[in-house]
């Protein structure tokens, strides 16, 4: 009989036994919290379906595997070929299993303009900071991931954009997972701050390597000066054996502005969590996701905006095309407080299914405790415009083709909002291949 296999309590061991080898950090106030953490993530435990919020999107497969915690980096160079972003350039770091790889990173920006760290340096160059802003935003209370990451969190990045800067070459950070040999499980941590009247641009590229499961997750938490403007992107091309929780929370000042754009083109089991806090007068945030499901994928975003303070503004926008027999799940959240009159607030997720087995569930939420707003949602799923479809065949056009031109022309409103040129173009390569357009 086998034995089931309990990664909760792998964990904790893991936990304490990285404690062993702390020697004086133990007693840091960064580990203690990183210790609370891990003590909600035991009370709290892994969520099951019975969860309202995770009610389409059941862990059960993932903590029923075991993983390696810590495992090892290894990338060749014909491995770093195979993961190219053509024509890339700018400040860009690989994390590998989640360690840090300077050898292979490039940072051309100067440090008086943006320090781009590892997150455990920024903690000893900037501890004030860190300690300030860290784990201030991402609520670990009842979300057992999030108190999972806090609890681990080491590897990851740290931004910090002084106030006034503005960093005009783009910062990629590219966490790629070597699954090749065993099943791994990585956590992320990455912390942004952006002083007021800054302005960063900051994309996350997510990819596997090999046949093994991987886990990773990992939270990015954002702090947004007043009139600072933060444009983030996340890509995601992992496996079908892939597992990837992430969450990014972003917490703005007055007059700030968020650009968050969110696409995921492959990956086994994925969930996507984007909390933004508009907590100053003034406040314009944009967000935008793509995710295309196919084979049995299960991709799931959930969003929250919540407007704060008065006189603040909100765009969403998701989309998406489900293949085959795979789940796209879409739960989108607009909370306007008592105190946030003049409130502007959109919301909008639209989905095709392109097979008669796929499946997608959403759920847009409008939670209004003020009465002088304008906030409106809706979602629609649907099949492929056969209007369309016949207008294409009646010009000449092969069907397959006409389909697949369709399915790229509704995935462009999200893709063209990207302003990093080489990742954008990336991007179009990629949706072009995968309905079939090339």
């Amino acid at each position: 009989m086998t034995t089931p296999i309990d990664f909760k309590a792998q964990l904790i061991a893991e936990f304490q036994l990285n404690e062993t080898r702390m020697n004086g950090e133990s007693r840091s106030s960064l580990h203690q919290r990183r210790r609370q953490a891990l003590t909600r993530f035991e009370q709290l435990g892994f969520p099951t379906i019975k969860h309202e919020e995770w009610k389409y999107s059941n862990v059960k497969n993932l903590v029923n595997q075991a993983f390696n915690i810590t495992p090892v980096a290894s990338i060749t160079d014909e491995d770093l070929v195979s993961l190219q972003i053509p024509n890339l350039a700018g400040n860009i770091l690989y994390f590998i299993n989640g360690q840090y790889q300077p050898q292979l990173s490039t940072i051309v920006s100067p440090s008086e303009e943006v320090e781009i760290l590892p997150f455990t340096e920024g903690y000893k160059k900037y501890p004030e900071l860190v300690e300030k802003h860290f784990a201030q935003y991402a609520d670990d209370s009842k979300d057992a991931f999030t108190a999972l990451n806090t609890a681990f969190a080491q590897n990851g990045a740290f931004i910090y954009v002084p106030k006034g800067k503005v960093v005009e070459t783009p910062i990629i950070l590219r966490f790629i997972s070597d699954a090749r040999t065993e099943n791994v499980a990585i956590q992320l941590r990455n912390l942004i701050i952006v002083g007021d009247r800054a302005e960063v641009k900051v994309a996350e590229s997510f990819r596997t390597l090999g046949e093994f499961s991987s886990f990773t997750n990992t939270v990015t938490e954002a702090f947004v000066g007043e009139e600072a403007h933060f444009d983030h992107y996340k890509v995601q091309d992992e496996t079908q054996k892939a597992y990837h929780i992430g969450t990014t929370q972003v917490q703005h000042s007055r007059a700030s502005q968020t650009h968050d754009t969110t696409v995921t083109l492959n990956g086994g089991w994925v969930r996507n969590n984007l909390n933004l806090v508009l907590n100053g007068e003034h406040v314009e945030a944009h967000l935008n996701g793509l995710y295309l499901p196919n084979g049995r994928q299960h991709i799931d975003n959930h969003t929250l905006v919540d407007h704060a303070m008065p006189n603040s503004y909100s765009n969403e926008l998701y989309k998406g095309i489900i293949f085959d027999q795979a789940t796209g799940v879409f739960n989108g959240k607009i909370f306007v407080r008592e105190d946030a009159q003049k409130t502007n607030a959109y919301q909008s997720c639209k989905n095709v299914l392109a097979s008669p087995e796929a499946t997608m569930n959403t759920k847009p939420q409008l939670e209004i405790y003020a009465d002088d707003v304008k906030c409106s949602h809706g979602t629609t799923t649907g099949q492929m415009d056969e209007e369309a479809l016949f207008y294409l065949q009646s010009r000449g056009v092969p069907k397959e083709k006409g389909r697949a031109l369709l399915m790229l022309a509704f995935a462009e409103d999200v893709v063209e909002r990207i302003k990093i040129p080489a990742i954008r173009e990336y991007l179009e390569n990629a949706l072009a291949k995968k309905v079939g357009e090339v």
